[in-house]
């Protein structure tokens, strides 16, 4: 179908005084504006490279002043040390507030309080809670003994011990474990009425994804804010593999796009930047307003896609007064 210069501008009239007027208005490609924020989220160092890799990925993206960023957790408790040590880190010596990821995996009710009294020591304020996903993939999840059964529990507990803020996890396509969407948003809303602050989603792919989610949650009473996950697309095998495993359809439009670009990275990060930075104009002009990236300690794609979106550095001092 072809549409014609006169048919755009009517779409442009249409939506200027909507929130997506910078979006869908841009004459080709333009920033979404002032009012965009983002978190990061990366995951514990294996090695003494990774180490090195990860913490130049925190400070080239310290710049942009995200509102925090979050460091994962292993299954099982695998990275307790390493992600403790990386948030405490992040804490101290950078002027970016940290989240934990803290999960009831493999622990003790009595262990993880002791993980959480830990990070309050070292100044650490956020704590994202989740169930956690079992040690050994391709099993069913199953609580520990003495432990908190589930992340509605898990928020429970921490906010017993302290005004932690806490952020948990929405899946916009239901978690394999859930029976069905009215059973998923059941557990959203009892993680909410824990006491948790937000929920930061699963990836997902499409717009209309997030869209149909968001619609749902609030048909359900829920107004906590949902903040997209957006995961960009550094490998797109990888990225299947991952959406299998949580449920997340891959539409067929993206085997076509990055078809050809498995032995050229380069093409492929600037194609992942554009596809990425695309979708989250997508969901401002919805009225999405904050973004957390899954950046795999990976800084300048995540960094690239903010500053498609109009994110800008300032100086680090402006950063901390912030």
């Amino acid at each position: 179908m072809t549409i014609s210069v006169n048919q755009l501008e009517e779409a442009r009239r249409a939506h200027a005084d909507g929130d997506g007027a910078i979006a869908l208005g841009a004459p080709l490609y333009a920033d979404v504006g002032g009012d965009m924020g983002m978190s990061f989220e990366f995951f514990p160092p294996k090695t003494e490279r990774m180490e090195t890799q990860l913490w130049d990925a925190v400070r080239a993206l310290e710049p942009l002043g995200p509102r925090f960023v979050s460091v994962t957790y292993g299954a099982g408790g695998s990275t307790r040390e390493r992600t403790h040590a990386t948030v405490a880190r992040i804490q101290r010596e950078t002027s970016l507030p940290a989240a934990a990821h803290l999960t009831c995996v493999e622990a003790t009710k009595a262990e993880i309080d002791q993980v959480a009294e830990e990070y309050w020591a070292a100044g650490v304020r956020h704590i994202v809670a989740l169930r956690g996903d079992p040690p050994q993939q391709g099993t069913r999840y199953a609580g520990h003994p003495g432990g908190y059964e589930n992340a509605a529990a898990l928020v429970a507990g921490l906010k017993r011990l302290h005004p932690f803020e806490v952020s948990v996890a929405a899946y916009p396509e239901c978690h394999p474990d859930s029976a069905d969407h009215h059973a998923d948003i059941d557990n959203l809303k009892a993680k909410l009425d824990a006491g948790a602050t937000r929920a930061i989603t699963q990836f997902f792919h499409e717009p209309e994804t997030f869209f149909r989610y968001r619609d749902r949650v609030a048909a359900a009473g829920v107004d906590a804010e949902i903040v997209p996950g957006i995961m960009p697309v550094t490998n797109f095998a990888s990225v299947v593999r991952m959406s299998a495993m949580c449920g997340t359809d891959v539409p067929a439009w993206m085997a076509r796009l990055f078809d050809g670009l498995e032995e050229r990275p380069e093409a492929r990060q600037l194609v992942a930047a554009t596809l990425a930075a695309e979708l989250c104009r997508k969901l401002y002009a919805g009225g999405v307003r904050q973004f957390h990236f899954y950046t795999l300690n990976r800084a300048e794609l995540a960094y690239a896609i903010c500053h498609l979106l109009g994110a800008r550095a300032k100086p680090v001092a402006q950063v901390a007064a912030a």
